[in-house]
């Protein structure tokens, strides 16, 4: 069985007026130092379990992604992340929302899938979870970016929010957003991995779809493995990722018809 992997940094397009030689060699780089990592496990006849969480790992551990490290700030100044990542052989998972300080929340949306009888955990409660685990914990310094401060000075003390890469903000070159990663390993099994820092200046409590599991993360070995990125809200309607591997299972179509026809 040849082994795969694929990974995303988020929605959206930057311009190439806006990027220069040395930001996009800082993107190319941090997306092939997470893609390396995740194929090197998979070549050591690694699980896609463990590939999909190296590589969100990774990206979650760069500041020029919305997730882990890069997350954008909300309307009160926080940063609130959520992950989600799901199992392929018996569709098992994990998923956790309002998380913060959390160094890698993929790693603790795994331990709730395998540590707990639960597949989603959120606030307080997830926090707690967090510490019994042990989960590594930053402080805001570690959270902080002066782009991403920036971009939510732009909207503070209004109503709106923004995706990351939002057209709306045109001071600086757009940044990427949620990240997330499918994979099959050696046995046929799959994975999928989602994790986000959600959107600039969101409020209470807003939750997107990446740790919803069916709607922003979904796996099954029987049909494709799924990570979304885009306007969460859209994603959460029409439960997008289960839908395309519902179109799979049930009507017999190809993976990318399947797709082209959810989109």
């Amino acid at each position: 069985m040849p082994i795969a992997i694929a990974l995303h940094g988020g929605a959206g397009t930057i311009l190439r007026s806006e990027m220069s030689p040395d930001k996009e060699s800082r993107y190319t780089s941090a997306l092939r130092i997470a893609l390396e990592a995740a194929y090197h496990c998979l070549s050591k006849q690694g699980a896609a379990l463990d590939a999909v969480e190296i590589a969100v790992k990774s990206l979650e551990d760069c500041s020029l992604f919305n997730a882990g490290k890069g997350s954008v700030f909300t309307a009160d100044g926080t940063h609130e992340m959520d992950a989600s990542i799901m199992d392929g052989r018996d569709r098992t998972a994990g998923a956790v929302s309002l998380v913060t300080g959390i160094k890698n929340p993929i790693h603790l949306a795994r331990l709730v899938m395998e540590q707990s009888d639960h597949v989603l955990l959120a606030g307080a409660g997830a926090m707690k979870f967090a510490l019994k685990m042990q989960c590594e914990m930053k402080d805001e310094a570690y959270f902080y970016d002066e782009y991403r401060y920036q971009q939510w000075q732009s909207i503070k003390d209004t109503d709106g929010f923004q995706l990351d890469h939002s057209a709306q903000n045109k001071k600086t070159p757009k940044n990427l957003g949620t990240v997330g990663a499918v994979a099959c390993d050696i046995h046929g099994n799959i994975a999928a991995a989602t994790s986000t820092g959600g959107m600039t200046n969101k409020r209470w409590g807003r939750i997107g779809d990446s740790s919803i599991i069916g709607a922003g993360t979904y796996a099954n070995n029987r049909t494709c493995a799924v990570s979304c990125t885009g306007s969460g809200e859209y994603f959460l309607r029409g439960v997008v990722a289960y839908d395309v591997s519902c179109l799979m299972e049930y009507k017999n179509l190809s993976l990318q018809d399947a797709a082209t026809k959810v989109v």
